[in-house]
This record gives C-alpha cells, sequence and structure tokens, in this order.
C-alpha cells in the first residue's frame, strides 16, 4: 500500500486490495460509479466466457474488491480459488490501486452530468440511506448538485461521487494511458459502436471468437436486453438486493440532465470544469471520441 494513494470512505477501502494475489492476465474493471461499470464487465465476461447467456453473477464472480460490505478474507479466498481467467472490478481510481505490468486495466468514463443524474436514480433504488444527505429525496434547495460541485475527491464525499472524484478518476486513468496495458474507454463511444468496443476489447485482451458468435455476444449486451433480463445482468440480480432489478437499468442514454439545471448551476460546472480540464480532455471526458464542441 505505501506506493498507493489511500481511499478510504464509509463504503470502500482501497487497502484491502493487499489481500488479492493479482495474476498477469486478470482484468480490472475501473470507473467512477455509474459510468458503465456493470455494462463493461458483462461485456469482459461476454468476451472471457465465449457465452451469449453465460450467467454473469458479477457480484460474486467479478467482485467489487473494495466494498467493505463482504469481509475480505472471505473475497481475496474465493478469486484464489478462481482457475479460470479472473476480472474484478473498482470505483477507486488508477492512483491507488496495484499495477501489475501484464495485468489489463479497462477505464471507464462518461458524462460527468450524466453520471451524476444516473447516481441520483441509482439511490433511490437502493434500499439504504447512506447518502441522504447529499441527496435528499425532496431537494428544495438544490443540496444535491452543490455538493456535487463542492465535494472532495477523497474520504466520506468520495462514496457520494462529487465531480471532483470523477476527474481524480479521470487524470488518475489518464496519466497511465500511454501503457499498453491501461485503456480508456467511454460511455458515448460504447454506446454509438458497441461492436467496435467488443472488438477492441477481444484485441485487448487476446481473445478470439468467431464472426457469428461475436455478433451473438454483441447481442446480448445491448441495453435492451440487459434491461429485458435484469436479474441475470443487474448486480446482485435476482437476490433482492435492489428494489428493482430493472430499475438499475434506468435507461441508458445520455443527455437526460438537459434542462434540469438553473442557469447557476451550469455556469459553476462550467467555470469549475474549464479550471480543472484542458479544451481537449474536457471534450473527451464529457463527449467521448467524437469531441464535440463544449456545449
Amino acid at each position: 500500500m505505501s506506493n498507493r494513494k489511500l481511499y478510504l470512505g464509509p463504503l470502500t477501502d482501497n487497502r484491502r486490495w493487499d489481500m488479492v494475489n493479482i495474476r498477469p492476465d486478470d482484468v480490472f474493471i475501473v470507473t467512477p460509479p455509474k459510468c458503465g461499470t456493470t455494462w463493461m464487465q458483462t461485456i469482459v465476461a461476454l468476451l472471457l466466457s465465449g457465452d451469449p447467456k453465460v450467467k454473469t453473477e458479477l457480484s460474486v464472480k467479478m467482485p467489487w474488491v473494495d466494498i467493505r460490505i463482504r469481509e475480505m478474507p472471505e473475497v481475496a479466498d474465493r478469486l484464489e480459488a478462481m482457475r479460470h481467467r479472473r476480472s474484478m472490478k473498482s470505483h477507486t481510481p488508477m492512483d491507488g490501486l496495484p499495477i501489475d505490468d501484464q495485468a489489463q486495466y479497462i477505464c471507464v468514463f462518461r458524462h460527468p452530468l450524466d453520471a451524476h443524474f444516473s447516481f441520483r436514480k441509482h439511490l433511490r433504488n437502493l434500499p439504504v440511506t447512506w447518502f441522504d444527505t447529499w441527496y435528499p429525496e425532496e431537494d428544495i434547495d438544490g443540496t444535491t448538485f452543490r455538493r456535487f460541485l463542492d465535494g472532495g475527491a477523497e474520504g466520506f464525499d468520495a462514496d457520494a461521487m462529487p465531480l471532483a472524484h470523477i476527474l481524480q478518476h479521470y487524470n488518475a486513468a489518464k496519466a497511465l494511458a500511454d501503457q499498453s496495458n491501461v485503456s480508456l474507454f467511454h460511455y458515448a463511444d460504447m454506446t454509438r459502436d458497441l461492436a467496435g468496443t467488443f472488438s477492441k476489447l477481444s484485441r485487448l485482451l487476446n481473445i478470439t471468437h468467431s464472426d457469428a458468435l461475436m455478433a451473438q455476444l454483441v447481442q446480448a449486451a445491448t441495453f435492451d436486453n440487459m434491461k429485458s433480463n435484469a436479474e441475470r445482468y443487474a448486480p446482485s440480480g435476482g437476490k433482492g438486493f435492489f428494489k428493482s432489478d430493472s430499475g438499475f437499468f434506468h435507461s441508458g442514454t445520455s443527455g437526460k440532465w438537459h434542462g434540469k439545471l438553473t442557469d447557476d448551476e451550469w455556469a459553476a460546472y462550467d467555470a469549475l470544469m474549464s479550471e480543472k480540464l484542458t479544451r481537449e480532455d474536457r471534450n473527451w471526458l464529457e463527449q467521448g471520441s467524437e469531441r464535440l464542441p463544449v456545449q
């Protein structure tokens, strides 16, 4: 842990990675929340298995190592017992993870406002009240967005996913993006070209499937199929954890934040993004590879 940044919050503790023996062919899915984590995990599970009907069981088979909900010795033992190629999930920025020269790190990002509004919906679907002070159901005073802008990148704030934490994720991943085993993906690009996403990942993971099978795998990872089979694809699906498994897959679209911010809120967000990122970085983080003009 000495060469890694500490990320310690009410939900997550990246020191838990110290108990994981990393293998050269491991695949890490590293994202801020609500940026396509489950989608990317599903794509990786489909590619690794070559089975369009694979039972992903993400929370057990591709665990979120950082989260404190399960005892870490049990998680570590389960991972160690796996004889197939493993994949693990993390919401810790890259500077807080153990970096192996051969393991693959797949970092996924999304427009920060899309991630934020998706997180709002996500919390309403959870049977817990961890972040009610940050995300009140009746937010008359704009508390939620104010804390999104003002929150810090680490500690308690990080688990509530403020903008600073998203930017920390992005900057930490970009700092390592010149390494052949660290790749950045964008939710918008995945939406625009899902088949291309599969092709890129298959090359990175050195996996080959026939064209016919790849087409089936791509179809399995479409939003409509995942939502229609939510008990199969939602984390802990079919176990009653979420109020609604299908609600986990709310819409899969982007830009739903349009019209939901006041002029002052947009101006504050715009100023922060312009201050913290170059125009090129901002365009990519908000739009993906098309690099559309800032809105």
